[in-house]
């Protein structure tokens, strides 16, 4: 962890959360990818965002820059009410607000060339006069991520993942934002690979005073970059806390079984793993309750009676769990 990161200080959230929700209407009823989910992000930190697949991650970083319209919710960033912005109030908005992939090759044009994808924003946005500019601010970016001068005029079809990430990481800087949501950047990459893309993000982040929403899978990768983490669960937020304390400590039962997952790198460790049993419950309408009920060792009839609030239970830990003290 960089020592931005350690001197952590009270600083005050660039973006706060409150409510937000989004349903897609199916064939059998509405879809809760998101339901009900709040937090914030201090300026120049790192919010980790954890979960298995499915349970709204990356809905909820689109929503945050509006790729998708929320169902309901607020999303104010800097004081701003991005759910509510105008067409030309949201084009301002997203030369402060920026996004970063998944797929680094699905997600850029393979029929432009690297300073086409990287300049395109500077196009849309008019942010330089004449070509002149142009081309050194491409340049400029380009050396920034860590991008060879001779790949200027390349196509993506002949770079490897990591360049092509680099490629999305520089169009993101394009524009010289303040928040870049990072959806799984490193997930699609070979392990040595996602360390240098990793330390590039967090150099850029102590050098421009960056602020992340980090979402992944991967538990190794979020420990390695946030500063505090929220785990997700069928659209929901079961917990949150900084994230040393949250690995030393997970509380609700579905961060200790998730948890408990991680390998331990040592010759004859061993850890005791949580196995989670029955099926997951289905997003689509669901009944009031605890959604992990289900699967979790712990629950009686009264955690299907209503839906558990998220609450802090021990300073700086929220968890949405009726009997967390007990874990606490």
């Amino acid at each position: 962890m960089s020592a931005a990161k350690q001197a952590s200080g009270a600083a005050a959230p660039i973006l706060r959360v409150s409510g937000l929700k989004k349903y897609f209407q199916s064939a059998h009823g509405k879809l809760h990818a998101v339901d009900d989910v709040s937090f914030d992000i201090a300026k120049g930190k790192t919010l980790g965002m954890v979960g298995e697949s499915g349970c709204g991650k990356s809905t909820t970083g689109r929503l945050l820059v509006r790729l998708h319209e929320a169902t309901a919710g607020s999303i104010l960033y800097d004081g701003q009410e991005v759910t509510a912005a105008s067409d030309r109030e949201l084009k301002k908005l997203r030369t402060r607000m920026q996004m970063i992939f998944q797929d680094p090759y699905s997600s850029i044009n393979p029929r432009h060339t690297v300073a086409n994808i990287i300049g395109e924003p500077l196009k849309i946005h008019k942010k330089v006069k004449g070509a002149a500019e142009y081309e050194d601010r491409v340049r400029s970016l380009m050396a920034t991520v860590g991008l060879a001068d001779r790949l200027y005029d390349a196509y993506p079809h002949e770079l490897d993942g990591g360049r092509r990430q680099r490629i999305g990481i520089a169009r993101a800087l394009a524009l010289d934002p303040e928040f870049i949501v990072c959806d799984e950047p490193v997930s699609a990459l070979d392990v040595s690979i996602q360390a240098q893309i990793l330390n590039l993000l967090m150099d850029l982040q102590d050098k421009l005073g960056l602020t992340y929403l980090f979402i992944t899978h991967d538990l190794s990768v979020v420990k390695h970059i946030s500063d505090d983490i929220v785990i997700m669960y069928m659209g929901q937020i079961v917990e949150r806390g900084p994230t040393e304390e949250l690995f030393a400590r997970p509380i609700h039962p579905y961060g200790q079984a998730l948890l408990s997952a991680i390998p331990v790198p040592k010759l004859n460790a061993r850890k005791e793993r949580i196995i989670l049993k029955s099926e997951v419950s289905s997003p689509i309408d669901p009944k009031p309750g605890c959604r992990f009920a289900p699967r979790c060792a712990y629950a009686s009839p009264e955690c299907a009676a209503a839906d558990p609030a998220l609450r802090e239970v021990s300073p700086g830990r929220y968890v949405a769990c009726r009997l967390a003290e007990q874990f606490v």
